[in-house]
Order: C-alpha cells, then sequence, then structure tokens
C-alpha cells in the first residue's frame, strides 16, 4: 500500500505536514471515484495510486469501475473523439445506449457517499439516474478545446447538474457553461514500478526479453494506439532521422478495455511499416508490465510523443522524470511541462521535418541530451508529482464538502 510517509526525501516534510493539515477537515467523510477501467491509460494509473494515498491520510475513497458492452466502450471511444473534435454520427441508437448502460450500472451501484468524482464522458451521465444528495464533480481528462457541437450538447445536460469541472487545462474552460470550473494538473506516483529507479541489470534484463536490439539508437513513442497519438506521423518521423543516423523505432503500446480502436490502428501501421519490420527497424512491444515501460523510457536514447491532440499527456511526464530527452507536440496539456529548448523540445504535430531535426540533434548531442534530461527531471519534481495532485484534491473536497 502506497504512503504518504514514503515520499519523504522526495517531497518536504513541510509539503508533508501540509497536505496531513488539509486532510484532518475531511476525517469521517467517504469518497468514491468512478470510471470506466482500472488497467491502462493515464486515469487509471492515478487513481491507483491517488485512492490509496486518500485512505492513508484519513479519508475513506473507493474505487469503482463502469460496467459496459462492447457497443458500449465502441460509442464512447467515439464520444471521447468527437470531443476532441472528430466527427460523429449522433443517432439515437448511441444516445440510448449511452443512457441504458449508465442506467443500468445505477441500479446496482449505491452511491451513498460524502462526494462523487466522475471521471471522463463513459460515466458521466450516470448523474441523471441517482437522487442527488452530496456534490458530485466530473473530471474530464481530454481536450474540449472543440467539441463536436451535437454532442456537447448533449453531454452538457448531464455536466449541468455537477457542482464542479475539472480540466487539466485553461484552454478547456468554457466561458459559456455555468459550472464551476477549476485546473488540476496530472500527475505522476515517482514510487510506483513504472516510475521508481532501477539498476541497469533490470532495465538490460527487460529490455532483453522484450527482443529490442541493443546495437542502435532507440527512438520511442508510449502510448496507446490511438489516431490522436499519430504514430503514421511518428513513422514518416522516423523515415527522415534514418536517413541521417541508423537507429530504432519502437512503438511501446497498450490497449485498454475502454479503448477498442487500439487493434485497428496497430494493424494500419504494421502495413505501412512492414519492410521495416521485416529489417527490425520499426519494433511493436506490448507495455503491459509497468517495469517493462519504465526500462523502455529509461534505456530509449529519445521519445517522441507525436500527438494531434492531448489531455495531458502522462507519457511526456514519466519520460522527463527518467531524464529521458522528449520531442513533443505543442498541444494540450503538453507546453505546461515542456519549456521549448530547456527540458525538452516543441513543435507543430504536422512539423514532421522539425521533429526530426531535434532528434537527430539530440541524438548526435549526447551530452546536451542529459542536460535537457536533468532539467526534465526537476520539472516533474517541482509540478507533476502525485503528493501535489492529492494536496489539489484536498482543497476542492474541502471546497465542495466543507465551503472553505
Amino acid at each position: 500500500m502506497s504512503r504518504l510517509e514514503e515520499f519523504r526525501g522526495i517531497v518536504s516534510d513541510d509539503r508533508l505536514a501540509e497536505i496531513y493539515q488539509r486532510a484532518r477537515k475531511l476525517y469521517g467523510k467517504h469518497i468514491v471515484h468512478l470510471n470506466a477501467t482500472y488497467q491502462g491509460g493515464g486515469v487509471a494509473e492515478i487513481l491507483y495510486s491517488l485512492v490509496l494515498l486518500m485512505n492513508d491520510v484519513g479519508i475513506d475513497t473507493g474505487w469503482r469501475i463502469l460496467h459496459g458492452s462492447q457497443d458500449f466502450f465502441d460509442t464512447t471511444k467515439k464520444f471521447h473523439n468527437a470531443l476532441q473534435g472528430a466527427p460523429i454520427n449522433l443517432s439515437k441508437r448511441k444516445k440510448d445506449l449511452y443512457l441504458e448502460v449508465n442506467n443500468n450500472f445505477s441500479e446496482f451501484t449505491h452511491l451513498d457517499h460524502d462526494c462523487v468524482i466522475i471521471h471522463d464522458p463513459q460515466p458521466l451521465g450516470l448523474i441523471r439516474y441517482y437522487r442527488k444528495s452530496q456534490p458530485w464533480v466530473w473530471r474530464c481528462h481530454i481536450d474540449l478545446t472543440k467539441p463536436h457541437a451535437e454532442l456537447w450538447d448533449f453531454l452538457k445536460g448531464f455536466i449541468l447538474k455537477y457542482d464542479e469541472l475539472i480540466l487539466s487545462s485553461e484552454k478547456y474552460f468554457k466561458e459559456e457553461l455555468p459550472v464551476e470550473q477549476r485546473l488540476m494538473l496530472p500527475a505522476i506516483n515517482p514510487l510506483s514500478l513504472k516510475n521508481k529507479l532501477l539498476p541497469d541489470s533490470t532495465i538490460k534484463k527487460y529490455i532483453e526479453k522484450a527482443g529490442i536490439p541493443t546495437d542502435k539508437p532507440i527512438i520511442t513513442q508510449v502510448s496507446r494506439l490511438d489516431p490522436w497519438k499519430d504514430p503514421l506521423g511518428v513513422l514518416e518521423v522516423f523515415k527522415r532521422v534514418k536517413e541521417k543516423i541508423d537507429c530504432r523505432l519502437v512503438f511501446c503500446y497498450n490497449i485498454a478495455g475502454d479503448d477498442p480502436e487500439g487493434v485497428r490502428i496497430q494493424r494500419l501501421v504494421e502495413r505501412k511499416a512492414k519492410n521495416l519490420i521485416e529489417k527490425g527497424d520499426v519494433l511493436f512491444v506490448i507495455g503491459n508490465h509497468e517495469i517493462l515501460v519504465n526500462s523502455i523510457q529509461r534505456f530509449s536514447d529519445v521519445i517522441i510523443q507525436k500527438s494531434t491532440k492531448e489531455g495531458f499527456c502522462l507519457a511526456v511526464t514519466e519520460a522527463l522524470w527518467k531524464e529521458t530527452p522528449v520531442v513533443a507536440s505543442n498541444v494540450g496539456g503538453i507546453p505546461a511541462q515542456i519549456e521549448d529548448g530547456k527540458n525538452g523540445y516543441l513543435l507543430k504535430p504536422k512539423d514532421l521535418d522539425g521533429f526530426a531535426e531535434k532528434i537527430i540533434y539530440l541524438l548526435k548531442n549526447p551530452e546536451e541530451s542529459k542536460i535537457i534530461g536533468k532539467e526534465g527531471k526537476k520539472t516533474v519534481k517541482k509540478r507533476f508529482l502525485i503528493t501535489r495532485l492529492l494536496s489539489d484534491y484536498l482543497d476542492m473536497l474541502n471546497a465542495v464538502i466543507n465551503g472553505n
């Protein structure tokens, strides 16, 4: 079990004492988080650490998972994409399915807590099926810059019932929405298996088990196989880099239970990279083991995150923590993490030549790469550790429950 005391030496004692003090006003309160999957993706990773720490500081906190059919998750993946600007045919069937699953879940899940925190759009509609007797908070982890108008109008009917909306960037705030909106930046747990320091022997062991040769520089993208992560664009950048430097590209990916697109995207990328895969220059590694992902992020020479949309992107945070230089798109929450040229590089998502140029520069200048990597870790330690996020949640709960 994660305990706050384990962060001594990483976080100052004054900061830890402040967290304990904020928790005291919430003793005896019962909180519940609810999302769509217990593994795969940043939301589940955050909740795993956050819920344990909330309990450790004295707040009874539960975690529930929404149950739905494959058709439901196919539909909510379309909702996810449409909230980030993709087109959608918002048929009556899709809306009815969405409401039916949320209604059915409400029948066998009793939410009599002092605060209910709903994560992302899949369980957003639950609020319709409960007699509200406590604060409800919607935590949206995705990019709401330009949501599909019809879908946004449909979902807004539920959002209006919430007491607060939490977003990952001020760019996502909606002036027309008459609900309190709060900025809360995601964070990583530096003590988790995915992020803790590993001995070189362990890294070597997991790299070898994954079948990753070590004779060339490694460029890696760690993410879901998702259209918004632009794996085909990553492939095109790699081709440009390989013209100048002999290297390899690793797609370290996972497929979450609430994301049915992953297999289709993988097959598409494999077709486009067929020759490079056969030569051993492009590899696909399933990131289903935290130490494996940790090892790959630490062993890689450069992490690329060529997203076209991002809520925040914890894969960037993780790489920065491990002092691996990152070349990433200047979208969503990524610019909140990277200061261009200081602790990484930011480029427009479609700037393939720019991505290639920065990656080539880092591969040719290992000393500069080390300096940028060290700056990355300083940034995460200052702003993006789970202890800071825990403090933010305590502030929010004190506000919506205790009014202070």
